[in-house]
């Protein structure tokens, strides 16, 4: 019964996570990170042929949730964006601050140094400044289709976004004029698109999850804290803009409500947690 709680509990995650990818704006990396699962996904990613049962039944159980938050979402997180953009993002906002917390805890978990700061703090203003430059609002020329060399690129960019707290892959691939025709490619499972797509994916991953795994090793205040400052930043790039004082109160009270949501949850994963 554990294991299969366990099983199901990772398969949720993988689901946020992959939703995270392909909702604009959204870093799946950041929703790694506030499910708890972010150091111990790269770890596994980068070492998998160490305890190689173990932790490919971790891997493939997330990678199953990520495969069906990405197909599965797709269509969906398009349509609530393209009608219901800012409760959405309100929502997101809500989840994400529930969690920081927790978040926190587990980046002070082998104590708080002042230094720490200087990580968070270019991380931060990283994220402020990939903000600023989507605002500005460039002319982008949308393609339809996209070429097996291309696919593998952009397959490695979405690897980005699943990898970096903060960075969103689909602002990325917004900017390139790509973004529907991934989308497109997804929802219809076109495999011409979606197997050079996983390859760069892939391989991505495991080169992006090795560096970061070596990093929480040896650096891991330092790491965290970088970390904390991708997402943080991301919490304040989410923030809609508003037009009427009802439209502010509605999407405050969604964010409250994922923010207890998401708080709650996080006890209760840190209690299991304490007596496992």
């Amino acid at each position: 019964m554990k294991n299969t709680n366990q099983l199901v509990g990772n398969i949720l995650k993988g689901i946020i996570i992959g939703i995270g990818g392909v909702a604009p704006g959204v870093s799946g990396g950041a929703f790694a990170v506030m499910l708890g699962v972010y150091d111990k996904l790269t770890e596994a990613i980068a070492t998998f042929y160490k305890d190689f049962r173990v932790k490919m039944t971790f891997l493939i159980s997330v990678g199953i949730g990520v495969a069906i938050g990405i197909v599965g979402f797709s269509n969906v997180m398009t349509f609530l964006f393209a009608h219901f953009e800012t409760m959405v993002k309100f929502v997101f906002i809500g989840l994400m601050v529930g969690t920081l917390p927790s978040v926190f805890g587990e980046a002070n978990k082998e104590g708080f140094k002042k230094r720490y700061l200087v990580p968070f703090v270019l991380a931060f203003t990283l994220t402020m400044i990939f903000t600023y430059l989507d605002s500005q609002g460039v002319d982008r020329t949308s393609v339809s289709t996209l070429s097996t060399q291309s696919s593998v690129f952009y397959g490695g960019i979405i690897a980005l976004g699943t990898i970096v707290p903060g960075i969103s892959s689909s602002i990325i691939l917004m900017y390139a004029g790509v973004y529907e025709a991934v989308l497109a490619g997804i929802s219809t499972l076109d495999f011409r698109m979606l197997i050079p797509m996983g390859v760069g994916f892939g391989l991505t991953v495991l080169l992006l999850a090795k560096v970061i795994s070596y990093m929480f090793k040896r650096f891991y205040g330092y790491t965290y804290y970088m970390v904390l400052g991708f997402v943080v930043g991301s919490i304040l790039a989410l923030m809609p803009s508003v037009s009427t004082g009802s439209e502010m109160i509605k999407g405050m009270l969604l964010g409250i409500i994922g923010a207890g949501l998401s708080y709650g949850l996080g006890h209760i994963s840190q209690g299991r947690r304490s007596v496992e």
